[in-house]
């Protein structure tokens, strides 16, 4: 017997077990429109027939976005650098914004009319930083157990559950990813501990008492999956399966298939993972796999072909280098960072030139934090990927370095016509820095989200500090 038809099975009995305890009770029967076993409809149309109880269905949007935009002034840069995060850079340039959106980009003889008219001269102007690998509310700061909640350890496969359940509004690393790194928009992901580890969930890094007041409307959930060393040292040292590369991948296909069955079995009660895994294949779920080497991410490719999803990002990827017309082929991005490696054995063969020699092969590179502190810095970091690159002999502009904190990470987490560069019509996420962004004197000035200004440098009201820090010593500190 498989796990799903395990957990139907427990489902049935336990259905059955309430309704006889239902019955019993004689009460009066209320019309509903859906059921834990996820029917839809009652088949008489009488109230003596329907469900007494229901859960909400997917579609009706559980846990839905809550966003709303602070409110902002109409705004004009005028005279700085801009890079677009498309490719494009333009010298004295203009950005206009207001009710939330960008309005428009081009040189000095736009218009400024109705405006606030904020003096650029000498600065840069490039869309909101964009960090795809993050864990700020997940593994919260201060990092102690209490804040532990990235990975659910307990089954090498848990696709039932959702990173945003145990996302912290209150993370102070919030704030300073704004302030010091100018991050407007990040994706929490589970950890890596497992095989198959959740839903992530997008959000605006804007101050909220909620996560649903944080999270990004109308990004698609992304799904994190992880290949190599970790579900093997995590379950293999618990003396179960799987222990090894080969039952890693043993026990993630019977996964999908057992989803396979689950999405054709129009009989099968509700389950929370195949939901999840069911939308993966659906093409709704995005799929963000952890993996280093090359020759998995290459076996990984290959599985999704078997079972019918795609890989839309391979994170860490240090060995992507050495398969980049692979990724390019199957349209697959590699968030990676500048310069970790060697920490384990499948980062062994890492390089500092991987995001060089990745663009060179016309394939789709990201720069990631997966830290509380790089994602602080990801103008930096990707600054040292092109250093690294250049003394390799690759020329990189900087206005393609910008658009692997932005626009690339936008794509890979399915949210580019919405944010990710500086366009008419997009999301008015914009960062004012007081100098070259890939410089490491600079940084942000005036960070804009939906065209509210949330952070300034140079008004100390405008400084976020979560209820967390409040009177206690360091409290907003920037640094």
């Amino acid at each position: 017997m498989t796990t799903t038809s395990r957990m139907n099975s427990k489902g049935k009995l336990r259905g059955a077990a309430f309704a006889a305890l239902a019955s019993s009770l004689a009460l009066a029967a209320c019309a509903t429109t859906g059921s834990a076993s996820g029917s839809s409809d009652a088949s008489s149309g009488s109230d003596d027939d329907a469900p007494r109880f229901a859960a909400m269905t997917p579609e009706e949007g559980p846990f839905a976005s809550t966003y709303s935009r602070y409110p902002g002034r109409p705004t004009a840069l005028v005279g700085a650098t801009i890079f677009d995060g498309a490719g494009g850079m333009i010298e004295s340039g203009t950005v206009l914004f207001r009710d939330g959106e960008v309005v428009a980009i081009g040189g000095s003889d736009l218009a400024t009319d109705g405006y606030d008219v904020i003096d650029a001269t000498g600065k840069f102007v490039t869309p909101g930083i964009i960090d795809i690998h993050s864990h700020l509310g997940d593994y919260a700061t201060p990092s102690v157990d209490a804040h532990s909640d990235g990975n659910e350890a307990t089954s090498p496969t848990t696709p039932e559950v959702w990173a945003e359940h145990s996302v912290w509004p209150q993370d102070p690393g919030f704030s300073r990813a704004l302030a010091n790194g100018g991050i407007t928009s990040l994706q929490i992901l589970p950890g890596s501990a497992n095989l198959m580890g959740g839903r992530s969930v997008t959000l605006k890094n804007v101050p909220s008492r909620t996560v649903q007041g944080m999270k990004f409307p109308g990004a698609p959930y992304g799904f994190k999956m992880a290949c190599g060393e970790n579900p093997k040292r995590v379950y293999g040292g618990r003396g179960r399966a799987p222990s090894t590369r080969m039952g890693n991948f043993a026990y993630n296909r019977q996964t999908w298939l057992d989803a396979i069955d689950y999405a054709n079995n129009e009989d099968a009660d509700r389950d929370l993972g195949m939901e999840t895994l069911v939308g993966v294949l659906e093409g709704d779920i995005l799929v963000h796999n952890h993996c280093y080497r090359a020759d998995e991410m290459a076996l990984v490719m290959d599985m999704a072909k078997e079972m019918g999803y795609r890989v839309t990002a391979f994170h860490h990827a240090v060995e992507a280098y050495k398969i980049g017309d692979l990724l390019r082929e199957n349209g697959v991005c590699s968030a990676i960072w500048a310069d970790w490696y060697g920490f384990k054995m499948e980062a062994y063969d890492g390089i500092l030139e991987n995001a060089a020699l990745l663009q060179q092969q016309g394939a789709c590179v990201v720069i990631h934090s997966d830290s509380d502190g790089d994602i602080q810095r990801l103008n930096q970091e990707a600054a040292k990927a092109q250093a690294a690159g250049q003394r390799l002999g690759i020329e990189l502009s900087d206005a393609d370095v910008i658009s692997w904190i932005t626009l690339n990470a936008a794509k890979a987490m399915g949210i580019d016509e919405m944010t990710g560069s500086l366009e008419a019509g997009k999301m008015a996420d914009v960062v004012l820095w007081n100098g070259d962004p890939l410089s490491v004197y600079s940084r942000p000035e005036r960070v804009w989200i939906d065209g509210a200004l949330m952070y300034d440098a140079m008004d100390r009201s405008r400084r976020p500090v979560s209820d967390f820090e409040l009177g206690q010593p360091g409290e907003g500190d920037v640094k």
